[in-house]
C-alpha cells in the first residue's frame, strides 16, 4: 500500500472509531483548510517527537527528560490536532504500543522499543496528574 492510500485508510478508520467524539470534531475543524504540505509538515514534526523519545529509552520513563517530552507531545497534539486530555493521551499511548502499525512507525522514527517507552512515559505522566 502506498503512502497516500495508507493515509486514506488510517483516516477512514479514525473517523469510524472516533468520528462522534469532541476531539475528532476538533481535529476535523482544524484539518479542513490545511494543505497537503501543511499536513506533511505536522506529521514530520510529530515524528520528530518520537525520534527524541527514542534517544531517551535508556532512562526511566518517569524521569524528568521523558516526562518533559510527554508534556511537549501533549501540547503539540493539543495545539495542532485536538484537545489532548490525559484520558486521550493515555489512550494514544496504549494504541502506540499495541497497534502494530503505530508501533512500527514510531519505532522507525526512534528505534526499536520507542513506542513501548512512550506508552510507559505517558502512563507515568498520567499517574502523576
Amino acid at each position: 500500500m502506498d503512502s497516500r492510500s495508507e493515509q486514506a485508510a488510517y483516516a477512514a478508520e479514525a473517523k469510524a472509531r472516533w468520528g462522534g467524539t469532541r476531539a475528532y470534531r476538533a481535529y476535523e475543524s482544524r484539518a479542513e483548510n490545511r494543505t497537503e504540505t501543511e499536513r506533511q509538515r505536522l506529521r514530520d514534526r510529530l515524528m520528530e517527537h518520537f525520534t527524541v523519545f527514542g534517544a531517551l529509552v535508556h532512562l526511566d520513563p518517569a524521569s524528568d527528560a521523558p516526562q518533559k517530552r510527554v508534556r511537549e507531545l501533549k501540547a503539540f497534539l493539543s495545539e495542532n490536532y485536538y484537545p489532548c486530555s490525559n484520558e486521550v493521551l493515555m489512550g494514544l499511548g496504549q494504541m502506540y504500543a499495541a497497534d502494530e502499525r503505530f508501533r512500527a512507525t514510531i519505532d522507525s522514527a526512534g528505534g526499536e522499543g520507542t513506542a513501548v517507552f512512550v506508552r510507559q512515559a505517558i502512563e507515568a505522566y498520567c499517574k502523576k496528574a
